[in-house]
């Protein structure tokens, strides 16, 4: 801050590392597309329970004759 208390506006000092690395990039960037994915509509493990289901449903009526005939 100075004298009248208002902080100095436009006096940075720039600051370099004695070691190490420093990067500096100029240029104008630009956005990076990259290829669509193609995504499955439906997933693996929703295709197993799904069969899964459908077993269960096939057995049911078997399992139900089964009990009625003991």
């Amino acid at each position: 801050m100075s004298a009248n208390g208002k902080a100095s506006v436009g006096l940075l000092q720039e600051v370099l590392p004695k070691a190490g690395l420093v990067y500096s990039e100029k240029g104008n960037l630009s956005d990076v597309l990259c290829k669509p994915k193609i995504m499955p509509i439906k997933s693996i493990t929703l295709e197993k329970l799904e069969e899964m289901e459908a077993k269960a449903a096939a057995m049911q009526p078997r399992l139900n004759t089964a009990a009625v005939e003991k």
